[in-house]
């Protein structure tokens, strides 16, 4: 079997350590979004902001509805402007990011 040229792939632990991302297995770390979290116990284990009952689904579906940064903070009085970005730069990443299986054989 040849080699894939260019083969993109990501993995990520967002809550313990930065993600890496690399073509051929050059590794390349991201910054860490430490403002994520995942707790089976809140939302079902869905990515959450701080711990709190806020999805970053939620905030992605916010901004899209053409809500500002403003009135999302009015709404939710207890988020930073910080875990907006983060939760879309979460998001974005998570849009990228490609799944390839393993070759066993």
């Amino acid at each position: 079997m040849k080699a894939q040229k260019n083969v993109f792939f990501c993995t990520s632990q967002l809550d313990t350590s930065p993600y890496q991302c690399g073509i051929l297995g050059i590794e390349k770390p991201m910054r860490n979004l430490t403002r994520i979290t995942f707790d089976p116990n809140v939302m079902g284990g869905k990515p959450c902001i701080r711990g709190l009952r806020v999805t970053v689904g939620t905030i992605v579906g916010l901004v899209v509805a053409g809500y500002s940064t403003a009135d999302i903070l009015e709404a939710y009085p207890y988020l930073e402007e910080k875990d907006i970005h983060e939760a879309l730069a979460y998001a974005a990443w998570r849009a990228e990011e490609i799944e390839l299986p393993l070759n066993t054989q």
